[in-house]
């Protein structure tokens, strides 16, 4: 399968995003489900991910969540990086879809959905920028616009927010903002 990377067709749609879309397990985590001894899952985030989240919101792209499992810690997570719209526990992901395009007011060319696995993909049809990570199955990486080179829950989504701030030219704004010594954000 030829890997699909970036180019400038691309960028040039990356520039008309105004919200990003990430499913959890295996896109924001690294698909891994532990569970203790009560039965409680616990799930890894990498820190790289949620600044790239972070950095997001905080250059005025909003940033949703769809995923097809529900967890508390999943929850907690996402309300620490300021994430608001997050719709857990949905097997169906065009309806919260649809929801979000009406809220923010949106067109489907200006939505970016970051996926890794079959149930993504009715979703992928929808959506302006479809973005399958690196260890995405075969059918989601081959019906992606773009695979990054790094894993789900391993600094995708960071890849992901670096390009589409880059596109947009505030990367460097990020940047520049992040050694302000003066800033009150939570970058």
């Amino acid at each position: 399968m030829q890997e699909r990377r970036m180019d400038e067709s691309l960028r040039e749609r990356l520039k008309k995003v105004r919200l990003v879309i990430l499913d959890v397990d295996g896109v924001l985590t690294d698909g891994r489900i532990v569970m203790d001894e009560d039965g409680k899952e616990l799930r890894f985030f990498d820190v790289k991910d949620g600044f790239g989240v972070r950095a997001m919101i905080e250059m005025g792209v909003s940033v949703a969540v769809i995923s097809g499992r529900a967890a508390p810690c999943v929850a907690r997570r996402l309300e620490g990086l300021g994430v608001r719209d997050v719709y857990q526990g949905v097997r169906e992901k065009r309806k919260p879809f649809a929801e979000l395009l009406d809220k923010h007011g949106l067109e489907p060319e200006e939505v970016l959905f970051v996926a890794d696995d079959v149930y993504d993909l009715p979703l992928f049809g929808e959506v302006g920028v479809k973005v399958a990570v690196s260890d995405a199955t075969e059918e989601v990486r081959r019906a992606a616009d773009w695979v990054t080179k790094r894993p789900g829950g391993r600094g995708a989504v960071r890849e992901v927010a670096e390009a589409l701030l880059a596109a947009k030219d505030l990367w460097r704004r990020v940047l520049e903002k992040l050694h302000d010594e003066r800033r009150e954000d939570d970058l």
